[in-house]
C-alpha cells in the first residue's frame, strides 16, 4: 500500500466487506452466530433495566404504594438475575464457538498458499504480499479478523437504536401543559424538529471526524507496517540463538543503536505519526470528543426543561437521559464503524488480490500407472525454461533419458541449472519450451498430485518438525513403527536413535517438548533422508545429501548407498564430484545446457571436458604435491 494511496469509494467498501463477511460465515458459521445472539442479547437487554428503573422511580416521586414498590422490586431483581444467567450460557456459547479463532482465519491463507501453482508460491511477490497482509493484521488489526468485529458492532448500535427510539419517542411527543407559560414554546413542531436537527448533527459530526483522523493510520500504512518490519528484526535480534555468537563476537548489538536512537522513526517523538497527532489526527480527534461532549449539554438541557414545564415526572428524566444516550451513541457507532469498514477495505482489498491468484498450470487427469516391477522412464525433449520475469533462459535444450533402477548424477557449477532441472523433472514448474515425457506421455497429462508421489526428494534446504522422531520421518501422526525404525537404520542414524530417550516418540527440538533432543546438521539429514526412504516413492532424488556429514559418515553412506536406494531410480545433485563415482551415468551442467554426460572413467578422460576441469579443481585440495 502507497502513501498516495486513496479511499475506496463506499460501493467498492460495501462488496469487499460483504464478501469477507461471507468468507469468514462459511469457514464458521457457528462463531458468527453465537457473536450476533450475544450482540442481539446485549444490546437489548439494558433498556429493561432502563424502563423499569424508571417505573421505580415515579413510583417513589408519585404515589408510593408500598405494593407496587415491592412488585417492581422483585421484578428489577428476578429480570436482572435471569438476563445475567442467559447473558452467562450465550457468552460461554460463544467463547466455545470462537475458541482458535486466529487459527481457523490462518487457515485460509495456509490452504490458498498450498494450493496456489508452485511458480506462483515460489515467487517473492507473493510472499511480500502475504508478508505485508500479516503486518497489516498485526501492526494495526486490519485485514479479515476485522470484518467480524464490525458485523458484531454495527449489529449492536442497530438493535441499541431501536430500543432507544422506542424508550425516546414519547419525549417528543409529551407535550407541557398550557398553563407552564413560556415552556409551551417546547410543544412547537419546527422547536422539536429544530432539536432533532441539532441532535443529529451533532451526532453524525463527532463520528465522522473521529474516522477522518483514523484514516491518516489507513493511508500511512506503508510507514506503519516499515516500522514494525524495523522493531521485530532489530528490536528481538539479541534474542536469536543462531545469531547469538556473532553479535557477541562483533558486538553487532550496536548496529541497532541507529533504530533504537532514530528519533524520526514511524513511531518516534519525530516521526510520521508523532506529526500527525500533533496535527491533523489530534485536531480531528479532539473536535470529535468536544462536540460529543456538546451532544450531552443539549439533552440534559431539553430533557430537562419539558420537565419543569410538566410534561413528565422525574423518573421519566432518568428514563429519557438514558435512552436518548443511547440512541446518539448508537448513531455514532454506526458512522464510526462504516468508516472503519471503508479503511478497513483497502486491506480487504489487498487480501483478496492474494486469494485470487489464479492457478494456471494444468492439473492432468490421467492416473500414473502403479507399477509393480516400477518400470518407469523419464524423458526430457528438447526442454528450455525462463524463471518468469526472466529475461535469460535457465536450462537450454536440454535432452536426455533416464530408466528405473538408473543412479544418475547432476554436476555443474553453482548457477549451471543443476535445481532447476529437478524443479522441472517433479513439475514444480512447467518447461519453456519442449516437454518432458513418462514412459512416453507427457507429464502435464498427469494428473498434479499423483505425479508428484512418483518422486521422494532431500532438498538442501530442507526443514524438519518440532515434533517426534517418528513423525518426522513419515510425514504423519500415524505411521509404521517398524518402516520408519528401518528407514532410520538404512540412513545411518542408528548409533543415534539408540541414544533417543524416547526412541521414535522423542521430540526434536525443544520448541514444544522440555526434554526435546538437539541434534546436529548432519543427524538431520540423516532424518530427511530416511524421510525420502520412508515415502517410497520409484525416484528418489538426492540434493547435496550428505554436505552436512562428517567425511566418516559420507563415506558410510555411499559405501551403502545401493541399499539404501534399492531398486529405485537416483538422481544425485553434489558440489562434490567425488561421491558421483558410484553412480551410472553422470550429467555435467554447465550455464543452463548438458555439456557431457557419461560414466565417471569416461568424463575423467576427456582432459578438455568440463568434468576434467572440475575433478582436478577439487582435487588438488587433497592431493599431496
Amino acid at each position: 500500500m502507497k502513501k498516495d494511496k486513496k479511499l475506496l469509494t463506499w460501493r467498492e467498501a460495501w462488496k469487499l466487506n460483504r464478501r469477507a463477511f461471507a468468507l469468514i460465515y462459511k469457514r464458521c458459521p457457528q462463531m458468527i452466530v453465537s457473536r450476533l445472539i450475544c450482540v442481539a442479547w446485549d444490546a437489548l437487554t439494558p433498556y429493561i433495566s432502563i424502563y423499569l428503573s424508571a417505573l421505580l422511580i415515579t413510583e417513589l416521586t408519585e404515589t408510593r404504594n408500598s405494593t407496587v414498590l415491592t412488585r417492581l422490586v422483585l421484578v428489577i431483581l428476578i429480570s436482572a438475575a435471569l438476563i445475567s444467567l442467559a447473558a452467562a450460557f450465550l457468552h460461554k456459547w460463544r467463547d466455545v464457538a470462537c475458541a482458535g479463532l486466529y487459527y481457523k482465519v490462518q487457515q485460509i491463507f495456509f490452504e490458498k498458499m498450498m494450493s496456489m501453482d508452485y511458480p506462483d508460491a515460489d515467487n517473492p511477490k507473493t510472499h511480500e504480499m502475504y508478508n505485508t497482509i500479516e503486518q497489516n493484521r498485526n501492526g494495526g488489526g486490519w485485514g479479515l479478523n476485522q470484518v467480524y468485529g464490525h458485523i458484531e458492532r454495527i449489529l449492536s448500535a442497530l438493535l441499541s437504536l431501536l430500543g432507544g427510539v422506542a424508550l425516546t419517542v414519547s419525549l417528543f411527543t409529551s407535550r407541557v401543559p398550557d398553563s407552564s407559560g413560556g415552556y409551551t414554546v417546547l410543544n412547537h413542531p419546527l422547536f422539536v424538529l429544530l432539536i432533532i436537527a441539532i441532535m443529529l448533527m451533532i451526532t453524525c459530526v463527532a463520528p465522522m471526524l473521529a474516522n477522518k483522523a483514523g484514516s491518516y493510520y489507513a493511508l500511512n500504512s506503508d510507514s506503519h507496517n516499515l516500522g514494525n518490519r524495523l522493531f521485530g528484526y532489530f528490536g528481538f535480534l539479541g534474542f536469536q540463538k543462531n545469531l547469538s555468537e556473532d553479535i557477541r563476537i562483533y558486538r553487532q548489538d550496536l548496529l541497532c543503536d541507529k533504530f533504537s536512537k532514530d528519533k524520526t522513526g514511524a513511531f518516534s517523538s519525530k516521526g510520521i505519526f508523532s506529526k500527525l497527532a500533533r496535527g491533523p489526527m489530534g485536531f480531528y480527534y479532539a473536535a470529535s470528543s468536544a462536540i460529543s461532549v456538546l451532544f450531552t449539554g443539549v439533552v440534559y438541557v431539553f430533557v430537562c426543561l419539558k420537565a419543569l414545564g410538566g410534561a413528565f415526572g422525574i423518573g421519566a428524566v432518568t428514563q429519557y437521559v438514558s435512552a436518548i444516550t443511547r440512541v446518539a451513541e448508537s448513531i455514532g457507532s454506526s458512522i464510526g464503524i462504516m468508516g472503519d469498514m471503508r479503511n478497513n477495505a483497502s486491506f480487504l482489498k489487498l487480501i483478496f488480490e492474494f486469494l485470487d491468484i489464479p492457478n494456471r498450470m494444468y492439473q492432468g487427469s490421467l492416473t500414473v500407472e502403479k507399477r509393480i516391477d516400477r518400470d518407469y522412464e523419464i524423458e526430457f525433449c528438447n526442454v528450455s525454461f525462463q524463471y518468469p520475469g526472466s529475461e535469460t533462459y535457465a536450462l537450454r535444450n536440454i535432452s536426455m533419458k533416464f530408466r528405473v533402477g538408473e543412479r544418475l548424477a547432476v554436476v555443474g557449477m553453482n548457477g549451471s541449472g543443476k535445481t532447476t532441472f529437478i524443479k522441472l523433472l517433479c513439475r514444480l514448474y512447467d518447461p519453456t519450451e519442449g516437454e518432458i515425457l513418462l514412459n512416453g506421455i507427457n507429464i502435464k497429462k498427469y494428473n498434479y498430485n499423483e505425479y508428484m508421489s512418483v518422486f521422494s526428494i532431500v532438498f538442501q534446504d530442507f526443514k524438519l518438525f518440532a515434533y517426534p522422531l517418528g513423525e518426522n520421518v513419515a510425514a504423519k501422526t500415524n505411521y509404521v513403527e517398524s518402516k520408519a525404525r528401518q528407514c532410520l537404520l538404512d540412513a545411518g542414524f542408528k548409533e543415534r536413535l539408540q541414544e533417543m530417550p524416547n526412541g521414535l516418540n522423542t521430540y526434536l527440538y525443544k520448541d514444544f517438548e522440555e526434554n526435546g533432543v538437539e541434534i546436529s546438521g548432519g543427524e538431520a539429514q540423516k532424518i530427511a533422508l530416511a524421510r525420502a526412504l520412508y515415502k517410497d516413492a520409484p525416484f528418489i532424488i538426492l540434493d547435496e545429501p550428505t554436505a552436512a556429514l562428517d567425511p566418516i559418515a559420507e563415506a558410510e553412506v555411499y559405501e551403502n548407498f545401493n541399499k539404501i536406494v534399492g531398486n529405485k531410480t537416483a538422481i544425485y545433485i553434489s558440489h562434490r564430484l567425488s561421491s558421483c563415482r558410484f553412480c551410472d551415468t553422470i550429467a555435467v551442467f554447465d550455464n543452463g545446457r548438458i555439456v557431457q554426460k557419461g560414466s565417471h572413467e569416461a568424463l575423467l578422460s576427456d582432459e578438455t571436458g568440463k568434468y576434467h576441469e572440475l575433478w582436478h579443481a577439487q582435487a588438488q585440495y587433497y592431493v599431496h604435491s
